[in-house]
This record gives C-alpha cells, sequence and structure tokens, in this order.
C-alpha cells in the first residue's frame, strides 16, 4: 500500500471508520510486528504491544498530521515509543535455553525474501553515507531500541546534541532512500 493510501486510512479511523481501522491493521500489522519483535526480542511480548499499539493508533489517529510526516514513520514511531516503554517495565528476564527450542521461526516466501533483502541493502548502503557515530545511533535508536539518553551518554554527547543527530540523520536516510 502506498504512503497516501496509509495516510488516508489513518484519517478514517480519526473518524472512527471500523472497516479503514482493519484495512490499516492488514496493511501494516506485520511491519509493526516486525518492529515489536526486534526490540523485545520476545515473540509474546511483541504480540501483546502489537494489539495495544493499534489501540493506541485508534485512540490516537486524530493527532496525525498527514502533511507533516510519513504514514508508516508514525506508525514505526508510536511501536518503537509503546515498546521501549515495556522494556523499562520489564522485569528481569530468566534465561531458560529449553524454551529456545519451542519457539518456532516463521519463514518467509521467497518472493517476501528478495523484497526484504533489496530494501535491507538499500537502507545498509544509505546508513553507510552517514558519519559512522550518526550510523551507529540510528542503528541503536531504531534497530536495536536505544534510549535518546543512553546514545548521548555511549556517544559522549549532549541530549539534544543526539535528537539533532538522529533527527538529520533520518531526513538523510529519507532522501537517499527516495533517491
Amino acid at each position: 500500500m502506498t504512503p497516501e493510501g496509509i495516510s488516508q486510512l489513518i484519517s478514517r479511523v480519526a473518524l472512527r471508520d471500523r472497516n479503514a481501522f482493519d484495512a490499516l491493521y492488514s496493511s501494516t500489522s506485520a511491519k509493526l510486528f516486525g518492529v515489536c519483535l526486534r526490540i523485545l526480542n520476545n515473540r509474546t511480548e511483541a504480540e501483546d504491544a502489537l494489539q495495544d499499539i493499534y489501540v493506541k493508533i485508534w485512540n490516537k489517529a486524530d493527532r496525525f498530521a498527514v502533511a507533516d510526516t510519513s504514514p508508516i514513520s508514525w506508525l514505526v514511531a508510536i511501536a518503537r515509543n509503546h515498546c521501549i516503554d515495556v522494556l523499562r517495565a520489564r522485569k528481569p528476564a530468566s534465561t531458560d535455553i529449553d524454551q529456545a527450542s519451542e519457539i518456532a521461526e516463521p519463514s518467509a516466501n521467497p518472493e517476501q525474501s528478495a523484497i526484504a533483502t533489496g530494501e535491507s541493502r538499500r537502507i545498509y548502503d544509505c546508513l553507510g553515507q552517514l558519519d559512522q557515530a550518526r550510523a551507529s545511533a540510528v542503528r541503536g535508536a531504531y534497530l536495536n531500541g536505544d534510549s535518546y539518553e543512553e546514545l548521548a551518554a555511549r556517544h559522549s554527547v549532549p541530549l539534544n546534541t543526539m535528537r539533532t543527530w538522529l533527527r538529520r540523520s533520518l531526513l538523510k536516510l529519507k532522501e537517499c532512500l527516495e533517491a
């Protein structure tokens, strides 16, 4: 689905259109589940988080500004922030190796794998065009779920500088990916 189509669905969800919400869920749930799973690293927590995220989307759809941001970026930001909140509230995880064998990993079909590989290559190529420290900060924030405070401490920069780095880096990535 195109960004314009997702924007239209979010606008309709803001008007409490259940059919639009179903369509939005169908179009975006796989991507948001991937974000949840990547950050939380726990399938059950990711499934629970995804449900909570879509409740937030239902309640916050009227706050989406169509002209200001990409709709998928807005949805991913909601998912990312929620997952970080879950991580902060998480009790220390037990490490029972016997449970690992019970977790089935769904594999993508060949077409999905090819698409994902191509998109991944484009993203990594664009990340390679960033300064090494900024690329590391982007990976930490958006792939590992690190907070701005953690990243600022790791890179020995003030918090507002880290926010600026991430914002400018995302703008550069957007330009690169749209080219």
